[in-house]
C-alpha cells in the first residue's frame, strides 16, 4: 500500500495530460457538431488523438528512464522503493492505454452515446476488480499483480474505445486523415484544455508535497494513511466530476447551435445537482467517517 501510494502522483500526471486533450478537444467537437460542422468536429477528434499518442509516448519514456529519482522525490523510502518500482514500471508500460481510454472516451459522449461511454468505464473497473485478487493472491504476484491488472483493464477499455470510434455505429469516425495535426486546431485544443490540465497537475503536486512531508516527519506509516485518505477523497470528488463532465456535451452542442437559453438552463440545473450531491456526500462522510 505504501509503495502504490507514492505512485499516485504519476497516475495523476498521466490523467492530467489525458484531460489536456479530452477537455480541450471534446467541447470543441460538441460545439462544431452543434454548428453542423461535422468534418471540423472529426478533425478536432483526430488531432486530439494524435496529441494523446505523442504525450503518452513522452510520458512513458521519461517515466521509465527517471523512475528511481522520481519515486524518491514523491516520498518513497529504501523499504518502499522496491514495491513502488515494481508497480510503476509495469504501470508505465500501459500509459498509452490510459491516455486513449481516458482521453478519447469523452468523444464518444460528445456524439451522444452516453451508454457506450459508460461501458468503457465499467469494463475497466470490473476487470480490475476481478483481476486484482486473482493476480495479487491467486498467482502470488503481489504489487506487480495490481499493476498488471490495471494495465490489462485499461488496455481493454482502450480497445473498446478505438473499436467504437473506428466502427460503423459512430457518428464521427476516427481516420488517419483526421489525425494530421493542424497548428490552429492544436492551439485551440490545448488552450481550452489547460484549466483541466492545471487542476490535475496541482492535485499531483499536492500529493507529492504531502507524501514527501509525511515521509520526512512520520515515515512509511504516514504515507500509507495518506493513501487511504486519498481513496476516500476520490469517492467524494468523482461523482461531482462526473456530473460536470456529463453536462459538457449537451452544453457544447447547444452553444454551437446558438441555443443560449438552453445553455443557461443546463448550467443552472447542473449546478443544483452538484450542490445537492456535494452536500449529501459531505453528510454521509460526517456520519460514517
Amino acid at each position: 500500500l505504501r509503495g502504490v501510494g507514492v505512485c499516485l502522483p504519476v497516475s495523476s500526471i498521466v490523467r492530467a495530460f489525458a484531460n489536456l486533450c479530452s477537455s480541450g478537444g471534446a467541447p470543441l467537437c460538441s460545439i462544431h457538431r452543434g454548428k453542423g460542422e461535422e468534418e471540423e468536429a472529426r478533425q478536432n477528434m483526430g488531432n486530439a488523438f494524435t496529441l494523446l499518442l505523442l504525450f503518452g509516448a513522452v510520458l512513458t519514456a521519461v517515466g521509465l528512464v527517471f523512475h528511481e529519482p522520481l519515486l524518491y522525490l514523491f516520498g518513497a523510502s529504501d523499504i518502499t522503493f522496491p514495491y513502488a518500482r515494481d508497480y510503476l514500471v509495469i504501470y508505465l508500460t500501459g500509459t498509452m492505454f490510459v491516455m486513449i481510454s481516458l482521453g478519447m472516451n469523452p468523444f464518444i459522449n460528445a456524439q451522444g452515446f452516453a451508454r457506450t461511454g459508460m461501458f468503457t468505464v465499467i469494463l475497466g473497473a470490473v476487470l480490475n476488480l476481478v483481476l486484482d485478487p486473482v493476480l495479487i493472491f491467486g498467482l502470488h504476484m503481489g504489487v506487480r499483480g495490481a499493476a498488471v491488472a490495471t494495465v490489462i483493464s485499461q488496455g481493454c477499455s482502450a480497445a473498446w474505445v478505438l473499436l467504437f470510434l473506428t466502427g460503423s455505429r459512430t457518428v464521427l469516425r476516427l481516420t488517419f486523415a483526421s489525425m494530421r495535426l493542424a497548428a490552429e486546431r492544436v492551439g485551440k485544443i490545448l488552450s481550452l484544455g489547460l484549466s483541466g490540465f492545471f487542476m490535475a497537475v496541482t492535485n499531483s503536486l499536492v500529493q507529492i508535497l504531502c507524501n514527501a512531508s509525511l515521509q520526512f516527519y512520520g515515515g512509511d506509516l504516514y504515507v500509507s494513511v495518506m493513501t487511504v485518505i486519498n481513496a476516500v477523497r476520490e469517492v467524494i470528488s468523482v461523482p461531482v466530476s462526473g456530473l460536470t463532465q456529463g453536462c459538457q456535451p449537451v452544453l457544447g452542442f447547444n452553444y454551437g447551435a446558438g441555443e443560449y437559453g438552453r445553455v443557461r438552463r443546463g448550467i443552472r440545473f447542473t449546478a443544483t445537482l452538484v450542490v445537492l450531491v456535494a452536500v449529501t456526500l459531505w453528510a454521509v462522510a460526517m456520519l460514517f467517517p
